[in-house]
């Protein structure tokens, strides 16, 4: 018979599994949804969208672990702050998963016509937002601190890409009232990449919570 020890901590490895499945699903998604951008492939695009409710599903499942250990297992201090990070993060992960939805909705608004500009960085903020969610699972799971106050470095570097962005897209639009449509749905598309960064920094700020017991304010 699984001791209560084993037992809650069989619990933990399940929602650190989960963790991870959801943010291998984020990461994958982002990255469909500028390729689908990129090309104007439609199709793909409806494919990211069609996939998002599995990523729902995982954060339910979380939600329902983590309440169940808590009512059976009494957790305290680190162990009850593991969970609570747990629920966290699931809901941030959730969050970039209805980002990288927006991103393809765009992208059916767009509806295969020919982009106005090269794309160069929006591509670019999505590989960097991409990396930080893939290193703030890892300082969750390996508990890294100075990895998950990485983040708010990454993020200063996301901001200023899409500062450049919007005051790029806006001199299209001053130059030909043509473009406005296509500028403003682009413009978007660099807000959903800023506030992706903002849920990975955020995710940082769960894992120093998690460690410390107390939460930074990493979106500075």
């Amino acid at each position: 018979m699984m001791t209560v020890r084993k037992e809650f901590d069989s619990g933990l490895e399940k929602l650190h599994q989960l963790i991870i499945e959801m943010g291998n699903f984020v990461e994958n998604a982002l990255a469909e949804s500028m390729e689908a951008l990129k090309t104007t492939d439609v199709e793909r695009a409806k494919a990211v969208i069609a996939k998002d409710p599995s990523l729902n599903q995982m954060e339910e499942k979380i939600t329902e672990l983590g309440s169940k250990l808590i009512a059976t297992q009494q957790p305290v201090a680190k162990d009850l702050r593991r969970i609570l990070a747990s629920f966290k993060i699931a809901s941030d992960l959730e969050r970039m998963g209805d980002l990288a939805v927006d991103v393809a909705k765009v992208v059916l608004r767009l509806d295969g016509q020919e982009l106005i500009k090269p794309l160069i960085d929006l591509p670019r903020m999505a590989e960097i937002v991409q990396q930080m969610t893939y290193e703030s699972i890892q300082s969750f799971i390996q508990e890294n601190v100075d990895l998950a106050y990485k983040m708010s470095k990454d993020d200063d570097q996301v901001d200023a890409l899409y500062g450049q962005i919007t005051r790029e897209l806006y001199s299209l639009m001053m130059e030909n009232p043509r473009n406005i449509t296509q500028s403003s749905l682009l413009s978007f598309v660099g807000r959903y990449l800023e506030r992706f960064g903002d849920h990975a920094t955020n995710i940082g700020e769960s894992v120093v919570y998690l460690v410390t017991g107390s939460r930074p304010d990493l979106n500075v």
